[in-house]
């Protein structure tokens, strides 16, 4: 408990995408069955994680201010957003999707104030460079779930909650899109003047895919609300950005690949379960559904075919990492046992 990663709510989102692509290719069962553990895992973590911050406040406030931590609390905001799409994609009553987005509005704006205030007076210069890793573009994949959820209510809200949501949509996409450039440079910066050693280019930095991937679900989802002067505006432009990042995204992949081959067949880093495994699972469902979107809102068959293939390449990666979970688990709750045992029969 003390040491629960803030990262976990990825397992939701990972869980959530995945589901929301099930759906929208007709494998209903399926998808239910992926909503359900997305939303039982959701209530379990929110439990757990407050439960921590009553029981170890020193430990959550010093991730909260740690360089390589701390953005990975962005999460939980993802997660929210994934888990009200997937409610909103079966275009029931927004009374319950609304208010999932209005929690994670509100945590969004004082994470993204507080979060970098508290790294940037941790840390100084070189230490935060050192600091950065792949889950700084969490905060932009969050900026991003925003619009979606916001974008994918839209056309079902009351005309005045919808006016409302289609400036969020807007905004948080533009947001999102700055974040990603900025903190990619950043990276970039760092990858040319420090380094990252191969035990550090671990699961997290998939989600430089999986930012690239949300921002074009964001943009396929502002295409398809509805015209009002704000989206007018920007509907050409956030249509081509969607294509233009779809291809970006499509290309790292391989390159993503490639570097995990390096790192653990070359550099020898072991491979274990970790939480941010599920940082990984994520970028790929969300790659998924974004092709399937962009299909749709572009008529783009030949990438709507592309993500509904690669859906089956996501939920693969999902249900190896979930056994690989419940397996690491287990272990790690025979241990202390075993370990007690020792100790008896020594005495």
């Amino acid at each position: 408990m003390r040491d629960l990663p803030p990262g976990y709510f990825a397992l939701v989102m990972a869980t959530g995408i995945i589901s929301l692509g099930l759906h929208l290719e007709g494998v209903d069962v399926l998808s239910t069955v992926l909503f359900a553990i997305a939303a039982t895992g959701y209530v379990v973590l929110v439990a757990l994680t407050v439960w921590r911050g009553i029981r170890y406040p020193r430990h959550v406030v010093d991730d909260f201010s740690t360089a390589h931590v701390a953005f990975s609390f962005f999460t939980f905001v993802a997660g929210t957003n994934v888990l009200g799409s997937r409610i909103a994609a079966e275009h029931g009553p927004v009374a319950l999707p609304l208010t999932l987005l209005g929690v994670s509005f509100a945590a969004w704006l004082v994470l993204g104030y507080v979060i970098p205030g508290l790294v940037i007076g941790r840390h100084q210069g070189a230490d935060i460079l050192a600091g950065l890793n792949g889950t700084w573009f969490i905060w932009s994949v969050a900026s991003q779930s925003v619009a979606v959820l916001s974008a994918s209510l839209e056309p079902w809200a009351p005309v005045g909650i919808s006016d409302a949501l289609s400036v969020v949509a807007v905004l948080s996409w533009g947001i999102g899109l700055i974040l990603y450039g900025v903190i990619g440079c950043a990276v970039v910066i760092r990858l040319l003047t420090r380094g990252i050693p191969a035990a550090e280019l671990g699961p997290p930095y998939w989600v430089t895919m999986g930012a690239g991937a949300i921002t074009v679900l964001a943009g396929s989802r502002i295409v398809e609300m509805t015209d009002t002067a704000i989206v007018s505006v920007v509907r050409a432009p956030v249509a081509a950005a969607a294509v233009v990042f779809w291809a970006f995204a499509t290309w790292l992949i391989p390159a993503l690949a490639g570097i995990g081959l390096w790192r653990h067949l070359i550099k020898r880093v072991p491979l274990r379960y970790e939480a941010s495994m599920w940082s990984m699972v994520f970028p790929l469902g969300m790659y998924a559904v974004a092709g399937i979107y962009l299909g749709d809102a572009d008529d783009l068959p030949i990438i709507g075919w592309i993500g509904g293939r690669f859906l089956w390449v996501a939920f693969a990666a999902w249900t190896i990492v979930l056994v690989w979970m419940l397996v690491s688990l287990v272990a790690a709750a025979r241990a202390p046992r075993e370990t007690s045992a020792a100790g008896v029969d020594e005495r």
